[in-house]
C-alpha cells in the first residue's frame, strides 16, 4: 500500500520521503532540505505510532499537517485513544481519488488545527 501511494504521489508531482518505519520517517526529514508540508501516516506501526511519529516531527517542524491512514474505523481508534478525533483519517481501503481529495483536504486548512473545526462545523 505504502508504494502504491508513494507511486501515485510522484506521479500527480509531489515529492515523496518514503519510509518503512518511524525512525526512518524521522532520519529522512531531518536529511531533507526542503519544508515539509504533510505527513500521511498508518495510525498502528511497529515501534512507534503515527501519533508518535507526527508528534516527532513537529518538535522541529510546528506547522506541519498530518494525514492518518489505517484498516481500523476511525470510531474504534479515537475510543481507544490511538488518535484523537481531531485529525485528519482515512480508512484503508481508499481511492486514489479519495486520497488526493482528502489530502487536498488538509493542506487546504490554514492551520495545523483548523481541520478540526471544519470537521466539528460540518457535523
Amino acid at each position: 500500500m505504502r508504494s502504491l501511494v508513494a507511486d501515485f504521489l510522484k506521479g500527480a508531482g509531489h515529492t515523496v520521503l518514503e519510509a518503512t518505519e518511524g525512525e526512518e520517517a524521522i532520519r529522512l526529514a531531518a536529511a531533507h532540505n526542503n519544508q515539509i508540508e504533510l505527513l500521511i501516516s498508518d495510525v498502528v506501526m511497529p515501534k512507534m505510532s503515527g501519533r508518535e511519529l507526527w508528534n516527532n516531527l513537529r518538535k522541529r517542524m510546528p506547522t506541519l499537517k498530518v494525514l492518518f491512514i489505517s484498516g481500523y474505523t476511525d470510531d474504534s481508534i479515537v475510543r481507544h485513544g490511538v488518535i484523537d478525533g481531531d485529525v485528519a483519517f482515512l480508512q484503508k481501503p481508499f481511492t486514489m481519488r479519495a486520497l488526493s481529495s482528502k489530502i487536498r483536504e488538509v493542506l487546504d486548512a490554514s492551520e495545523v488545527n483548523e481541520y478540526s473545526s471544519q470537521t466539528r462545523n460540518s457535523s
